[in-house]
């Protein structure tokens, strides 16, 4: 008996509604990556602005997938992918690229970025592999390991407050140092730091 034909757009026709607010999720992180990177080439104040209201839109369809996805019951594998997948771009690139935007250009700058990116991507792939093991019976992960990814926009809000106040590009608080071949602002360090906390197994964030 012949395999039935699949259908056109079948993957998307597999989508729930909650897996909608997820993509918005990664929407919103992409649309705010561009504009930082618009406003890197330009300087036009308003994208950097754009990037930043992006970035708590998309933690609110973050919030919103997983309280859909549990309240009709439709969990699944391809859902918890396409969240993982949302957020490393909302809050993992999108804040790294917020920072180059906002003055964090040196080659130590770009070390720390990178490195806080990876951390992102790491810490979700644990997750996905351990929220099973570390689930209760009723299936309901009660607390993190490590900080979790969309706790950036604490970073997210420290350099909005810092752009509203002038303090950005050449006005960074603390300035630059040159280490070797290339630059660092250590305002920077803030970011390597956060990337350990994200992926400490020891730091155990209780999960509301």
């Amino acid at each position: 008996m012949d395999s039935p034909k699949p259908r056109h757009f079948s993957m998307i026709r597999e989508f729930r509604v909650a897996d909608a607010f997820t993509l918005l999720n990664g929407f919103a992180g992409m649309g705010s990556v561009l504009a930082f990177m618009r406003y890197a080439l330009d300087q036009e104040k308003s994208y950097f602005w754009i990037g930043t209201a992006l970035l708590p839109v998309a933690l609110i369809m973050d919030v919103l997938d997983g309280r859909i996805a549990r309240l009709r019951g439709e969990t699944s594998p391809l859902g918890q992918e396409l969240d993982s997948l949302a957020d490393i771009v909302s809050f993992g690139v999108a804040p790294a690229a917020m920072a180059f935007a906002a003055g964090f250009r040196g080659g130590w700058d770009a070390l720390c970025l990178m490195y806080f990116v990876a951390c992102g991507i790491s810490r979700l792939a644990r997750y996905n592999v351990t929220a099973p093991t570390l689930a209760l019976q009723t299936g309901k992960v009660t607390y993190f390991e490590g900080v979790p990814i969309p706790s950036s926009l604490l970073l997210v809000a420290g350099l909005a407050v810092l752009a509203g106040l002038g303090r950005f590009q050449a006005e960074l608080p603390l300035g630059v140092v040159q280490l070797g071949p290339a630059e660092l602002h250590p305002l920077a360090l803030v970011y390597a730091l956060h990337g350990s906390a994200m992926i400490s197994k020891t730091l155990r964030i209780p999960k509301p």
